[in-house]
């Protein structure tokens, strides 16, 4: 049986004491019924579920905050992360550098 990381830290050190999950590198204590309870599932612009790696591209012009120029439709963006937040998506765009999306603005490839 594999134990889940951990949701503060994302330590992959988790380990059972009793009914508690506990991580040695944040001290955070949790149950399992606590990880069903804070799932929060992000969708792209039609609807498909995305999970931290997938590989989505660009639906519309973005224009990027401080520059004269923006990102194209039909960028792809490879292995993103999920993150909280109005922009829950967290990725290196190529030419561009660290950025952060918002899931409206995406499909998935």
């Amino acid at each position: 049986m594999s134990l889940p990381s951990c949701p503060k830290c994302h330590s992959e050190y988790v380990y059972e004491d009793g009914n508690l999950l506990i991580c040695p590198e944040c001290a955070y204590e949790f149950t399992a019924a606590d990880l069903a309870e804070e799932k929060v599932v992000i969708k792209d612009s039609n609807g498909n579920i995305l999970v931290d790696g997938d590989t989505v591209t660009v639906i519309k012009d973005l224009k990027v905050k401080g520059t004269s120029t923006s990102v194209k439709v039909g960028t792809k963006v490879k292995n993103i992360r999920l993150c909280d937040g109005d922009h829950d998506i967290d990725c290196k765009i190529p030419g561009f550098g660290a950025m952060k999306l918002k899931s409206e603005f995406v499909k998935k490839v």
